[in-house]
């Protein structure tokens, strides 16, 4: 029974939605496994685009089961909007997803903070928050005193732990805002339960404990498409810490965030683009602050799903890739935007860094080091010919190809498929082997 999972290699925003959508026919499952609605996931079908935050993006195939695995939080509030939207394109996420009742859940209170916190500034610079409550929720949940499972939504005692939560609350707020009272933070407790059971109410037919579908699942032999959220250069443990998110956004999360033991998953794809970005703030080696990355930015449409915040942009960087794959556990590589790079002249490659006069292809651990890194490149000529009609690795050019391949000789990994456009049918294999690389065909 063959596991696949789905990694994104940079800080996020490698259009990880459009690969798991194109997988997902040949799975039984779909698991998003960790993040919250600080993900957007984009899938274009036709002239319909779909945006989804917390619902798994296998979620437009309905003979595929949906799975919201513990390792998320889910804010109860944000997913029913995506239920509704999907609701009005013809989509009835009843039919094929399942929440777990292990998720933890953002509250009113986790927004708040995320916003008092977000003003105080890492050395001046924003940890690049997408203000969602993510952060905190994750906090309470490694606290445990003030976590709140969707589980916990149906049981007797909820409105007397929000009330209790809520006095506590208002009393860490204080302190952080330096506020002079309590009355200044405004978290009504009566409120927040009358309109989180109103949640319940709806959400109750979705929900279940994930853990023994999965178990049951492997078991059966059924095939599961793991999909993660952010990028693995923003794991918790593993990136470029502080300037993160609060989860195992890496392949090494895969596991604690589903549920599923680590002997069920034989395959990981790792999504990069043709270029890299980044939102917020932390080091960034090749960031482009000229015209060339502004070209990048409106040629990639680079704005975010979530906050439409501006990304920065630049080259791309095979140091922090080569690194967050073998993090990973990689295989094969997805290599998307590559449209994005057909009106350029030449295209460069970072392949080492030159810290304090030392040449280097590690990742250095500690952001205050990557930060001093300068990026050696590789120049390679551009195509300067659009690529988005192509169906076919025939129909690329040459020296798109060249470039593809460079790329997965310089991580160490080879590239199975390119991306020449935001649709389904713009994804293209590279061989039959490929295919069978990604989970496709058996």
């Amino acid at each position: 029974m063959p596991g696949t999972c789905v990694i994104g290699l940079q800080w996020g925003d490698e259009a990880k939605g459009k690969l798991v959508d194109l997988l997902t026919p040949n799975f039984d499952l779909v698991v998003r496994y960790q993040g919250g609605a600080n993900a957007g996931h984009t899938v274009v079908i036709g002239d319909k685009t779909f945006k989804l935050h917390h619902i798994p993006s296998g979620i437009l195939n309905p003979q595929v089961k949906n799975i919201i695995a513990p390792g998320v939080v889910l804010n109860p509030g944000t997913i029913l909007q995506e239920i509704d939207s999907l609701l009005a394109d013809g989509v009835d996420p009843s039919e094929n997803m399942i929440i777990s009742d292990r998720v933890h859940v953002v509250c009113p209170w986790h927004i708040e903070e995320d916003k008092a916190l977000n003003a105080m500034l890492v050395g001046g610079e924003s940890i690049g928050t997408t203000l969602r409550g993510i952060g905190p929720c994750y906090r309470d949940k490694v606290g445990r005193t003030f976590a709140i499972r969707l589980g916990d939504m149906f049981r007797d005692d909820f409105a007397e732990k929000v009330r209790g939560i809520v006095t506590a609350k208002k009393r860490i707020l204080s302190g952080i805002r330096g506020d002079d009272a309590e009355g200044d933070v405004e978290l009504d407790a009566d409120a927040i339960i009358s309109e989180f059971n109103g949640y319940a109410e709806r959400l109750k037919p979705y929900v279940a404990d994930t853990n023994h579908l999965l178990h049951d699942a492997v078991a059966d032999g059924k095939k599961l498409l793991f999909e993660g959220a952010q990028g693995a250069l923003l794991d918790i443990d593993h990136g470029t810490f502080p300037f993160v998110t609060s989860s195992n956004s890496s392949g090494v999360g895969i596991t604690g965030g589903s549920g599923v033991p680590p002997k069920w998953i034989n395959k990981v794809i790792g999504v990069i683009k043709s270029y890299s970005t980044r939102v917020g703030g932390g080091p960034f080696p090749t960031e482009l602050d000229n015209e060339v990355g502004a070209k990048i930015r409106d040629l990639g449409n680079e704005y975010g799903t979530t906050t439409g915040r501006p990304r920065r942009c630049g080259w791309f960087d095979a140091v922090a890739v080569r690194y967050s794959a073998r993090l990973s556990g990689v295989d094969a590589l997805s290599l998307m935007m590559l449209d994005v790079m057909s009106y350029l002249d030449e295209i460069k490659i970072c392949t080492a860094y030159r810290i304090d006069g030392v040449e280097t292809n590690l990742f250095p651990s500690n952001a205050d080091d990557l930060r001093r890194a300068e990026p050696v490149y590789e120049t390679l000529p551009g195509w300067n010919h659009d690529v988005t009609a192509a169906r076919s690795i025939e129909e690329i050019p040459e020296l798109a190809m060249s470039f593809a391949n460079r790329v997965g000789e310089i991580v160490g990994v080879p590239v199975a498929m390119v991306s020449v456009g935001p649709d389904r049918a713009q994804s293209i294999f590279v061989d039959g082997n490929a295919q069978q690389m990604a989970g496709v065909g058996g």
